[in-house]
């Protein structure tokens, strides 16, 4: 277990050793890794699938993201490599490796740049379009030229943002990632009460158990809310990270379990509790219906606060995704220098220029939904055969490769 030792242990400046991270603070970033964006679209997954199918979706596939990371862990301490790409490296190749440091790039850069955006959207409004709502500072003090969507986000850049990524420690974000998941309970904690007022009041309907196929719903619907379940569960770019501060291999697989955990029991009562408080008429993001429910003061008042809370959620969560992008940024391009924490100057100019980007890109483009309103039925078919098709030749290839694997081991 090579990579485990105390020599790939990354350094401050001036090569000072620091001490072991604890399973406490891995269990805190885990947890946040995890949740992020996706919470918000679980309670429509209940509607689509039912709440049995849901629940049981949920536990198969925190089931699988252990079992990966099981995988992932073991590979890990059996070779040389102390990153998620290297690992890559050693199984597949350069090839594998940079497609890997590609997918994960791509895929954070896109949720930095997609928090904003939701930040943005929660503190100055949405005015883009014919439909769009004013944020909460707008509702607050009316719309000031402080208050603008430009402002509102370069604010939480300067204040909030950049101390946080400036630290070079995945550890030294557990305090923030504790926060990051008490707000998500204190979430979990406003719908619940939420709907069982509602329940004692006799204004929820009988959820479904099972799914119900009709005009509303149809067989090939029930496919859609499996990646969205797949995708709240995808937090293993932050593996390495983590677990290479801890002191041993086991402590990560532990705190990955407890956060497993954790967050499937966030997700399937955030899920239960928000479909029973809105039924059949639940959003895709259940922030909407928390916006068209708040007609009565203490409406609002809980509207305002569940979507403060996501947006400091989503603040809390940045600077996790941004570390593992910064981190395989950095060995794409400089694949032969030291770690990237012994280098203070390459550490904040790769800081500086990811944030920079992902504020003008979030600036530039407002809006992660269809702005035009063009896409058709049809539109939206044919990019479901799409996906369809690619994940089908994905499991072919996979599982041929597999096939033939177990075939030549025991020849």
């Amino acid at each position: 277990m090579s990579p485990a030792a105390g020599a790939r242990m990354p350094l401050l400046p001036g090569n000072k050793p620091v001490r072991r991270a604890t399973v406490a603070g891995a269990v805190f970033n885990v947890s946040t890794s995890i949740i992020g964006a996706g919470i918000m679209s679980i309670p429509a997954t209940l509607k689509v699938l039912g709440v049995i199918p849901a629940f049981l979706l949920i536990v198969i596939i925190a089931f699988l993201a252990d079992v990966s990371v099981e995988f992932l862990m073991r590979f890990t301490h059996s070779g040389e490599s102390i990153t998620y790409a290297g690992v890559m490296r050693e199984s597949f190749g350069q090839v594998g490796s940079v497609a890997t440091q590609i997918c994960v790039m791509i895929t954070n850069l896109g949720c930095l740049i997609m928090y904003q955006i939701i930040i943005g959207d929660v503190l100055s409004g949405n005015g883009s379009s014919g439909t769009g709502h004013s944020g909460v500072l707008q509702e607050w003090f009316g719309i000031q030229w402080w208050n603008s969507r430009d402002i509102a986000i370069l604010f939480t850049l300067v204040f909030i943002f950049l101390p946080l990524v400036l630290l070079r420690r995945v550890e030294s974000l557990k305090y923030s990632s504790a926060i990051a998941v008490l707000l998500a309970v204190v979430f979990v904690g406003i719908s619940s009460a939420m709907a069982i007022y509602a329940i004692f009041e006799g204004k929820t309907s009988n959820p479904k158990l099972i799914p119900s196929l009709d005009k509303q719903t149809s067989f090939f619907d029930l496919f859609t809310a499996v990646p969205v379940i797949v995708t709240a569960f995808t937090f293993h770019f932050n593996v390495h990270p983590i677990g290479f501060e801890l002191g041993k291999p086991s402590d990560m697989i532990s705190a990955v379990r407890i956060s497993l955990v954790l967050c499937a029991a966030i997700y399937f009562s955030i899920g239960l509790f928000g479909y029973l408080l809105f039924g059949d008429a639940i959003m895709s993001d259940i922030l909407v219906n928390f916006d068209k429910s708040s007609d009565s003061a203490v409406g609002a008042l809980l509207n305002d606060v569940v979507r403060l809370s996501y947006a400091l959620h989503l603040m809390l969560v940045f600077p996790l995704l941004n570390f593992s992008l910064r981190v395989n940024l950095d060995e794409l391009l400089f694949p032969k220098k030291p770690l990237l924490a012994t280098d203070t100057r390459r550490f904040v100019i790769l800081t500086l220029a990811l944030l920079v980007f992902s504020y003008l890109a979030a600036i530039a483009f407002p809006n992660i939904w269809d702005v035009h309103g063009i896409s058709t039925r049809r539109d939206r078919i044919m990019a479901t055969i799409m996906v369809f098709l690619a994940v089908v030749t994905s499991a072919i290839a996979i599982s041929t490769n597999i096939y033939n694997f177990l075939g030549t081991s025991h020849d």
